[in-house]
């Protein structure tokens, strides 16, 4: 289970730099890669070996105060619905606001690990003003400066040590192996999601069950059907009623976050008349950082003008803006005609098979030190790198530990090499894998 992480406050208090802060804590692991947007409003933070999403949520709300009584009230709430820790976010400069006020009536009343952040604390005056804060009712008051940084390390400290216990992977991956696969179906508003779901569920619902204490709005259903049984998480029933599209917007971004911490693989539908958009991108890179499997499902494919080679020229187009996830396996599909939509679920239960796939230690040796010797690794100063030795981590998505003399001079484009053949040889399609590189 992954750990969400929502920071919430009045417009103008700072959220967006402490995310970018909170998000740059593991930059040295996030490769930004160019055609990402910038303008991602969650993404993945690291601190002492614990990973959690980070939501800002002041990159969907108007920003402007008086819109507060519809717009940011329900955004508050669904944050602390789809969060595990919010992070209440005030101004030590203006002192407590009345919007302030109404946000910490709310945060009060919902249960949840509330940690309380002042900004722009940057001197011993501001330390003291900063104490006004527990006026709010909430215990923990960390005061930083988001600008410079000051103080966010023990706010990490903090959010990692609120969050639920860490579970133990190796053990967990052991009793995972029987588990029924887990696909969310994900993508944006209107591209077909449902369509998709009644088609595979169809008039079969009555071998469907709703599994019972799936609470927060995505359903889970239980499919079982031509010999093939996993569950679906569906976020494409979710529809808030209400007037602000900026509302609708971030309620499916959160809905879609907490099923991909769920799932084992993220069927990713794309919509074959309009394309791939940032958004789409984002969830991949965050699907992929998570160790979830991909599968991308371009729908509405019957409303494609075609020739022979319609199909080929999009997947190259859709390839490009994928890059540098050049395998991930690519479907065309109509749920309307039902055209292939069972060769998609085909595609992502292999993709959830080859998540688990276990290679032997002197099968992946007798494979890869020939691959190794063949193109190794380019000398840097003078200095060769020798790779003696290759094994599999235990885990719930393939990781790979290659045992040299100088981990340090292996450079990011051959561990793509490595990447690459690895899943030429052992059919990793779909599969996120991750390289250590370590000292023999």
């Amino acid at each position: 289970m992954g750990n969400i992480v929502a920071i919430v406050g009045r417009p103008n208090v700072g959220k967006s730099t402490l995310f970018n802060r909170l998000i740059e804590s593991r930059k040295a692991i996030v490769d930004d890669f160019s055609g990402v947007t910038r303008d991602r409003h969650y993404g993945q933070a690291e601190w002492t070996d614990r990973r959690f999403t980070v939501i800002d949520t002041g990159g969907y709300v108007p920003d402007s105060s008086d819109v507060f009584e519809t717009a940011i009230r329900d955004q508050v709430k669904i944050a602390i619905t789809e969060s595990d820790i919010v992070l209440f976010m005030v101004d030590v400069t203006s002192g407590i606001t009345d919007l302030d006020a109404s946000f910490a009536n709310i945060l009060r009343r919902s249960k949840k690990p509330v940690i309380v952040v002042v900004n722009k604390v940057d001197n011993n005056e501001r330390q003291y003003d900063a104490a006004e804060f527990y006026g709010l009712g909430f215990k923990e008051l960390y005061n930083i400066s988001s600008a410079t940084g000051s103080g966010t390390g023990e706010l990490l400290d903090a959010i990692v040590e609120a969050l639920p216990p860490a579970y133990d992977q190796s053990e967990e991956s052991i009793a995972d192996d029987n588990a029924l696969p887990k696909l969310a179906i994900l993508g944006r508003p209107n591209v077909g999601k449902s369509s998709l779901i009644n088609a595979l569920l169809g008039e079969e619902r009555n071998i469907v069950t709703d599994i019972a204490g799936t609470t927060r709005d995505t359903i889970n259903s239980h499919y079982k059907l031509f010999d093939k049984e996993f569950i679906i998480i569906d976020t494409a029933g979710v529809r808030k009623k209400s007037k602000v599209h900026n509302d609708i917007e971030f309620y499916s971004v959160m809905r879609s976050i907490r099923a991909l911490e769920d799932c084992d693989v993220v069927v990713l539908v794309i919509d074959a008349t309009i394309g791939m958009d940032s958004q789409d991108l984002n969830l991949v890179h965050l699907a992929s950082r998570n160790g979830k499997g991909v599968v991308v499902l371009i729908n509405k494919w019957d409303l494609v003008e075609k020739d022979t080679k319609t199909a080929l020229k999009y997947e190259e187009v859709v390839r490009e803006k994928l890059k540098p996830f050049t395998d991930l396996p690519i479907v065309f599909t109509s749920a309307l005609t039902k055209q292939r939509i069972h060769k998609a679920v085909e595609v992502a239960l292999a993709v959830s098979e080859s998540k688990k796939r276990k290679i032997p230690t002197h099968k992946l040796n007798d494979v890869m030190l020939p691959v190794i010797e063949h193109y190794p690794p380019p000398a840097i100063k003078g200095k060769f790198v020798k790779i003696k030795f290759v094994m599999q981590l235990p885990g719930r998505s393939p990781k790979f530990a290659f045992f040299c003399n100088l981990p340090q001079y292996v450079n990011e484009s051959y561990r793509r090499y490595l990447e690459n053949k690895l899943r030429e040889n052992f059919d990793f399609h779909g599969v996120p894998i991750v390289i250590y590189m370590r000292k023999k």
